[in-house]
């Protein structure tokens, strides 16, 4: 049997426990099934969703909110990561600022930006942008101060310049550490994409969550929970195959988490 099946059979067992667990939960508990939806009631709420295709529209929408913040956030994080990580002084008048800003969960920000950006999709991918961009901008800032000299007393004696050193010498030596800081803003973004949505959009999963409150069917709320939780579980997979790829190129060892 090799790994891939091996993780895969891993995966079906433990979904099969939890929801023996949740069968379980109800049947002991003798909870009112319109409260808590049984498994079955739910799979029939997924079943419907996937029918009628109102899954796959929120669903493209959600992604597409997501992607674009996302996205975003991670390249103006790591190009300022990486100049302000070189430029010490700058970056201990505006690392106090950073840290009073970061505690401040996006989410917060949401009355100024649904006043901003209006309703629709904007308000979501800034709010995405905000949960991103911090733990990005730090692992890299963090990443570039422990670059071992080495590498730069090589690239000085080999004349290399900017932007050469960036991309050739700085950049392939912090991305290990860099995608520490990917996962941490991947999980943290799409949280807050669900939040955005409930707040300030008219589409996306999250709206479908509380419309499907609104109705007081709670199946399809849980059935909203269950797809938010394998596309982002989904995503992470996908950024690790993504570091796992970079790293294959550039010939280098992730850190261990």
């Amino acid at each position: 049997m090799n790994n891939a099946v091996k993780k895969l059979l891993n995966i079906l067992i433990g979904f099969a426990i939890l929801i023996a667990l949740w069968q379980m939960v109800i049947v002991v508990t003798d909870v009112n099934e319109n409260l808590f939806p049984t498994p079955l009631m739910v799979l029939n709420g997924i079943i419907s969703l996937i029918a009628d295709g109102t899954l796959f529209v929120h669903l493209q929408v959600s992604l597409f909110r997501f992607a674009t913040g996302y996205l975003l956030a991670v390249v103006t994080a790591i190009v300022l990561g990486l100049l302000l990580g070189r430029m010490e002084r700058v970056w201990n008048i505006i690392d106090p600022i950073v840290q009073v800003l970061r505690p401040v969960a996006p989410i917060a920000w949401s009355p100024f930006i649904v006043l901003w950006f209006g309703i629709g999709n904007a308000p979501a991918i800034v709010i995405i942008f905000i949960a991103a961009f911090y733990p990005v901008l730090l692992s890299t800032v963090s990443a570039v101060k422990k670059v071992d000299k080495t590498y730069l007393k090589v690239a000085e004696n080999l004349e290399i310049k900017q932007p050469q050193l960036m991309t050739k010498i700085i950049f392939p030596a912090t991305f290990p550490y860099i995608a520490n800081g990917l996962h941490i803003a991947l999980g943290t973004a799409w949280i807050f994409l669900v939040s955005g949505e409930m707040v300030g959009a008219q589409s996306g999963l999250g709206y479908l969550i509380v419309d499907a409150r609104n109705l007081l069917r709670l199946d399809l709320v849980l059935a909203g929970i269950i797809f938010i939780g394998l596309c982002g579980l989904l995503l992470d997979k996908a950024i690790t195959a993504f570091e796992k790829w970079i790293q294959k190129q550039w010939g280098g060892v992730t850190p261990s988490k």
